[in-house]
């Protein structure tokens, strides 16, 4: 069955947080290198996404236990897989392998898992952050005009790490985490022109992130401009994840509901962080937040953010399965 049939009968889970399953390791620089890499002149520890060739058994077994508390989706572990971001340990030459090497990892779970239980089949989304510079901002207070990187510079960066994802195998591409439109808008471009180039098609959804009360992404949008602005692609879902907790994302996702012709996602941070960067949001409060939004149609597909755990996915899971999913109008269909 195609995920637009699925996503028409039941609310769809996304796993939760990577970062905070692979913190649980307590890794050192060692976890992050192998024969080619025992002589690379820069610290590699904390660049997650290469552990999906360093530490593959423990990618897998991430991805295992969102599936087994009831994830139909998970996501690839390349957050920051672009050569953008990868610079920062002079490992742009990597970026295509980091890439493929993760999807067929997520594959191989996905398609043991779809294996034993063929009635919820389970799904691979290639992550896509938003990379470490923003096209329409400047980051130098002083010079307002400045830009540490270009449109075009964007566009070859992402269709580097898209090829790798489409490559590997992945059933659909999510930019997620968007700050900046126009870095969501040369990511879309990319891949856009990437399927004309390759033939290979798959369904993109996009999740921006609300920065503070003002309901704005951080490069200005309300949540309606956001939409309007990504809304000439024909997107699978559009969403909002990170940043607030699920309480706070309610009035942005209701904006959502009312005006999107696509399906709609969100995938919040377990609450805000404490004063040590912790999150204290339990599994069971989450879910209850999350609740209030399926109560009201709000949403097709939902999971965990920063701090959230399958513990948390499971309680999520649980309350999902409850409701039904938003359904899409004539009018937006």
């Amino acid at each position: 069955m195609k995920l637009q049939d699925i996503l028409k009968q039941r609310i769809l889970v996304l796993d939760g947080a990577m970062g905070t399953m692979i913190q649980r390791h307590k890794l050192t620089e060692e976890d992050f290198r192998n024969e080619q890499l025992k002589d690379h002149p820069h610290p590699l520890k904390g660049n997650n996404d290469l552990l999906s060739i360093t530490r593959p058994d423990i990618i897998k077994d991430i991805h295992r236990q969102y599936f087994a508390a009831g994830a139909d989706i998970a996501e690839t572990n390349t957050f920051g897989s672009t050569s953008i971001a990868q610079a920062d340990y002079h490992l742009e030459s990597w970026v295509y392998q980091i890439n493929f090497q993760a999807t067929r990892l997520a594959k191989e779970v996905a398609e043991e898992f779809t294996k034993k239980e063929p009635h919820k089949p389970r799904f691979v989304a290639g992550s896509m952050g938003p990379t470490t510079k923003l096209a329409s901002m400047s980051p130098d207070v002083n010079n307002p005009g400045y830009r540490a990187i270009s449109f075009d510079q964007l566009v070859v960066a992402f269709k580097e790490q898209a090829k790798g994802l489409l490559d590997g195998g992945v059933d659909m591409l999510l930019l997620e985490t968007i700050t900046d439109t126009l870095n969501a808008k040369a990511a879309l471009f990319a891949i856009e022109e990437l399927f004309e180039e390759t033939g290979k098609q798959v369904p993109i959804l996009v999740s921006g992130t609300i920065t503070d009360a003002s309901g704005r992404i951080l490069s200005g949008q309300t949540t309606e401009a956001f939409l309007i602005s990504v809304s000439h692609v024909p997107l699978l879902s559009i969403g909002l994840n990170c940043a607030l907790g699920a309480a706070a994302l309610r009035p942005y996702l209701q904006v959502l509901n009312e005006k999107a012709p696509f399906f709609v996602s969100a995938h919040p941070n377990a609450g805000l962080p404490n004063e040590f960067g912790q999150y204290d949001q339990t599994p069971d409060q989450m879910a209850a937040e999350i609740e209030e939004f399926l109560k009201e149609g709000l949403i097709n597909i939902i999971g965990g953010c920063c701090g959230s755990t399958p513990e948390h996915i499971s309680k999520i899971a649980a309350v999902a399965k409850k409701y039904q999913p938003r359904q899409l109008t004539v009018e937006h269909a």
